[in-house]
């Protein structure tokens, strides 16, 4: 059984705002409320990075339309003893997906770690 490291990107959408940092600033906290709200704090949530299309450069991933973001965020949270990346995936989705109902998540990687007790 080995342990992997699996990052997510999931779609937060937020309502009535009118700057990109203010959307940014509601849904990391709204994330982080609801993970924390089912004993999840060892899930990790920060804004995710879009490359830019003519230089490649990554920038905040966040659109706003009409006083409506759509903000991308990274989850990453450690799975333990899965069996394979798959398995680690299937948990990882079940873990976070369980505190984030009605919320868009996609696995992006899947990273096997170092055991800590070798």
């Amino acid at each position: 059984m080995t342990n992997y490291l699996v990052a997510m990107e999931a779609a937060w959408l937020v309502r009535d705002v009118n700057d990109i940092d203010d959307a940014i600033g509601v849904a990391v906290s709204e994330a982080g409320k609801r993970l924390n709200d089912r004993d999840k704090e060892y899930v990790e949530v920060e804004v995710g990075a879009t490359p830019c299309p003519a230089c490649g450069e990554p920038f905040d991933s966040a659109f706003i339309a009409a006083d409506t973001a759509l903000v991308g965020l990274l989850l990453e949270i450690t799975v333990f003893n899965a069996d394979g990346e798959k398995h680690a995936s299937r948990i990882a989705k079940s873990e976070v997906g369980g505190a984030l109902r009605d919320v868009p998540l996609s696995v992006i990687d899947c990273v096997e770690t170092e055991d800590d007790d070798t």
